[in-house]
């Protein structure tokens, strides 16, 4: 049966669980970024209207869906790279899952078990579609899939016509254009237009209040200074 307990749970893996093992994995694009350098890379967690940007690090409103890296270019382009690139990610969560594991089983990690057992789960099962070759949305091909093409056959990209890391400048755009759309259509949808006047009415209202108050608090403390 689902109860509280279980919905506290969903909405601790949706919203924090998740979340962390999604960019820890995106980290794992970096380690073979240091080594091989890439042009003008970024972690974007989630998707919507940006919040904020903290040097590599771009977060969406809506930070638990859909987060990845992106780069420009690869400074050395070689086989090596581009296989170290996309094992970084594999290798990350493998990391975090078997020593979160082992801090479990001897006992050096009691708080809040059923966590960190989540964790470790989420870890190894990213890490699991990752390592295993297989085509996924749109018949790109993950991780694995593309290590073992470059390993066996030395290709890249040539049965798909989509970069499997999305250029940053080209994400920026995007987003830039996104954005503008949803100003043009939120300042023609009637609904917003409402809520945006409605809004307006009720700073207006508390300003007035304000001033209101203001004001009065003045006379009085004119009256009391003439009283004395």
């Amino acid at each position: 049966m689902f109860g509280l307990s279980d919905l506290v749970s969903l909405v601790v893996s949706a919203f924090i669980i998740l979340p962390v093992v999604v960019f820890l994995r995106e980290c794992g694009y970096l380690l073979g970024s240091f080594v091989f350098g890439v042009r003008n890379p970024r972690i974007t967690l989630g998707s919507g209207p940006r919040l904020f940007k903290l040097g590599i690090v771009d977060v969406r409103r809506y930070y638990h869906l859909y987060s990845w890296f992106s780069h420009d270019e690869i400074k050395r382009e070689s086989r090596l790279a581009y296989v170290c690139l996309y094992a970084g990610p594999i290798l990350v969560n493998l990391a975090l899952a078997f020593a979160i594991n082992m801090l479990l089983a001897d006992g050096t990690i009691q708080w809040q078990r059923t966590f960190w057992d989540r964790l470790v789960f989420y870890a190894f099962y990213y890490a699991l579609f990752d390592i295993v070759p297989m085509k996924t949305t749109n018949g790109k091909p993950n991780n694995g899939m593309i290590i073992y093409e470059m390993l066996r056959y030395g290709r890249r990209t040539d049965y798909n016509h989509e970069p499997f890391l999305p250029s940053t400048s080209e994400s920026e755009e995007r987003y830039l254009e996104e954005m503008e759309a949803y100003r043009k259509n939120a300042e023609q949808n009637p609904i917003l237009q409402r809520k945006r006047e409605r809004k307006a009415r009720q700073i207006r209202r508390l300003k007035h209040v304000r001033q209101q108050s203001k004001r009065t608090g003045q006379r009085y403390l004119f009256k009391d200074k003439k009283d004395r």
